[in-house]
């Protein structure tokens, strides 16, 4: 288990420990499982944002240098934790009450936000999985954002669970 350190801008080994906000076990949900939802979110928001900004050192096992960083970024950092919020958040209401329901987002740049999540739960290995679920699949997940030839920095045809686009 690796977490991010700010102190030297890497990731670190964690030694499993867990890295959870503190969470109220009197509350509506267990603690246990606001922990794996928040762990879960972290994953997603990492995996966002380094669709957005890195073409290299993906699980920034070396400190992180300019040639590490994009030239040119897409995609919305801002509206991507709050997708994620929800898509995790609903994903445990459906397993909860076995709901119908759909997620529904917008095309915009909000894009790296749902492709980190759809290949965080295993979706976009099994319908690309030249993109792996291992330190080379994310190192491809990053690099083929928003590059000539890769995905398109909005949610898109090739999206698995995506309708259609805009």
């Amino acid at each position: 288990m690796y977490r991010f350190d700010t102190t030297i801008s890497s990731a670190v080994e964690d030694g499993g420990a867990p890295s959870s906000p503190e969470a109220a076990s009197s509350g509506p949900l267990s603690e246990e499982l606001l922990d794996g939802m928040h762990r879960y979110w972290q994953a997603v928001n990492y995996l966002t944002v380094g669709q957005i900004y890195l073409r290299d050192n993906a699980l920034l096992r070396e400190p992180l240098l300019p040639e590490h960083v994009k030239p040119r970024l897409l995609g919305h950092w801002g509206t991507s934790p709050g997708l994620s919020f929800v898509y995790v958040h609903l994903n445990r209401l459906i397993r909860e009450q076995d709901a119908d329901a759909i997620f529904l987002a917008g095309p915009g740049h909000g894009g790296p936000a749902i492709l980190a999540n759809v290949y965080l739960e295993g979706a976009y290995s099994e319908v690309y999985p030249e993109v792996s679920q291992d330190a080379a699949g994310i190192r491809r997940l990053f690099r083929q954002f928003s590059t000539p030839g890769g995905v398109p920095s909005h949610v898109s045809v090739p999206t698995p669970g995506s309708i259609h686009e805009g």
